[in-house]
């Protein structure tokens, strides 16, 4: 009997054809399950794979939106029984927003996958999305994990990448705990197979050169390049083919990492620097997929978003900020426009940055050395998300808001109350 491999699609998903050839080739029996139909269903299948793409045109960011989704509640239990999960890049997000990777307690966030990085020799050349064909090392044993049986350790494929947020972001302690647990995957190498971490070696500035990661038990891995769209990368399903033959043998591993509760800080501020807070003059579909998520997870509220920019100056502070006002560096004018922060009765307001804040960064670059503005002496990019409660009590409703992590992963953003 062939083994049943649900590839499971949600709105956005876009590399499904590759993935069924994949699987196709090593005699798998893929089938396609869309986000939609009974979840139960998915018990019927030996293994699954989470495909690439855009879900819900990653909205938020990356892959969050998904992992509320009700069908992922079934992939967890079906990954408790040891079957085989594989995330490929958008899949791989996927997993890690929803907690079943790096494999915590209850599922809870232990890393982040982030924006690109792009830095050599201590300049940003590229932010956002990225393509190319990369190296990626096995670093543990071949039995640890179900999608390396048919590899060797020190091993590595050629296959493609492309994705926008694929740098892994992980608590230092965690990463050490990953690392002596054999759950560190697949790393970024050279073509003599050194680990290097500087691009374009390193392609997304992810930690530790991290390429895949896997749960504790083996059976799950968060992957971000594409093995699908090579057969290079068919190792990656005939070892799950293997793993699933051999009776799904997660291993006995386990992960434990107490890591502190954040906290949403009141935001100060700068008195020195100019904000400019940016609205739409379209509609914000980013905003409306939020709050549609959250009215599907019972949330009675209404969402609007805003782009925050704190721009530091010196020197003549007007004609600096015309300038950046005429690049168009920081806003569209067909579409956006400047207009102060304003509070609602019964909302809130929430500035969220990343904490390494890589697109302030690309900003201020360009600003200074493509148009040659001098005067700005830092620049921060954050988002403003706008929560109008319906009725209830509104901290109660926000704190459970917050703990969808919907707006933001704590891991790698920064989150502020706006008074």
């Amino acid at each position: 009997m062939s083994l049943k491999i649900a590839i499971i699609q949600f709105p956005g998903s876009n590399t499904e054809r590759e993935t069924l050839m994949a699987c196709r080739r090593v005699g798998l029996n893929p089938i396609e399950f869309l986000w939609n139909k009974l979840a139960e269903k998915l018990s019927d299948f030996d293994g699954y794979v989470i495909v690439g793409g855009f879900a819900y045109e990653d909205r938020s960011r990356s892959g969050v939106i998904a992992s509320l989704d009700p069908i992922m509640k079934q992939i967890k239990l079906e990954a408790e029984k040891g079957k085989p999960v594989l995330g490929i890049c958008n899949g791989a997000q996927i997993l890690v927003e929803s907690g079943l990777v790096p494999g915590l307690d209850n599922h809870r966030l232990g890393m982040a996958l982030t924006d690109n990085k792009r830095v050599k020799g201590d300049h940003v050349v590229g932010v956002g999305y990225y393509n190319t064909w990369a190296n990626l090392q096995m670093t543990v044993p071949p039995e640890r994990c179900a999608f390396t049986y048919h590899m060797k350790t020190g091993d590595w494929i050629n296959i493609p990448l492309a994705h926008g947020e694929g740098r892994f972001i992980i608590p230092d302690e965690l990463l050490f705990k990953l690392r002596e647990n054999n759950q560190t995957v697949f790393r970024y190498c050279d073509d003599e197979g050194n680990i290097v971490d500087e691009f374009p070696t390193n392609p997304n500035g992810s930690m530790h050169n991290l390429a895949a990661v896997c749960n504790s038990g083996g059976n799950v891995m968060a992957m971000m390049p594409h093995p699908e769209r090579t057969e290079k990368g068919d190792v990656i399903f005939s070892s799950m083919k293997k793993f699933i033959e051999k009776g799904n043998p997660i291993t006995d591993h386990t992960l434990t990492f107490d890591r502190p509760h954040y906290e949403v800080a009141n935001y100060k501020s700068n008195g020195d620097a100019t904000e400019w807070v940016i609205d739409m003059i379209i509609t914000d579909n980013e905003a409306a997929s939020v709050q549609n998520a959250l009215n599907q997870l019972g949330f009675d509220v209404e969402i609007t978003r805003q782009t925050h920019w704190e721009i530091g100056t010196n020197g003549n502070r007007k004609s600096v900020l015309q300038q950046i006002d005429s690049s168009g560096e920081l806003y569209n004018s067909n579409k956006e426009f400047i207009r102060n922060i304003s509070q609602k009765e019964d909302s809130v307001s929430l500035l969220v940055r990343q904490k390494e804040d890589i697109t302030g960064r690309s900003k201020y670059e360009s600003l200074r050395e493509r148009f040659e503005i001098d005067g700005i002496t830092h620049l921060t990019h954050g988002t403003i998300w706008n929560v109008k409660i319906a009725s209830g009590n509104l901290d109660t409703i926000l704190g459970d808001i917050l703990e969808t992590h919907i707006f933001f992963n704590p891991l790698s953003y920064d989150c502020y109350k706006i008074q």
